[in-house]
């Protein structure tokens, strides 16, 4: 491990010392294969994080906002494309 990152192995091995480093240190990044792969970080940091992000599409589309009367034209009142003669 350097400083802030620790191998999956080393991670799992020392978890302890994993998590008190991330408290008192800050974010922890753990490796596969020399490959950085996720972070630890503190609930306080993870609340954060979440507040600051913006809403997806899905959770703007199914929000109480954007529910509403959708107005629809009444059928057979909209313009009709004149048949094509062959």
């Amino acid at each position: 491990m350097t400083n802030n990152h620790w191998a999956v192995q080393d991670a799992k091995a020392k978890f302890s010392e994993l998590l008190n480093a991330c408290l008192k240190q800050g974010p922890q990044v753990v490796t596969k294969r020399g490959h950085e792969t996720a972070v630890l970080i503190t609930i306080k940091e993870w609340k954060t994080l979440k507040q600051l992000a913006k809403p997806s599409l899905k959770s703007l589309l199914l929000s109480e906002e954007a529910k509403g009367d959708l107005i629809l034209p009444k059928r057979g009142r909209g313009l009709a494309r004149k048949p094509i003669k062959l």
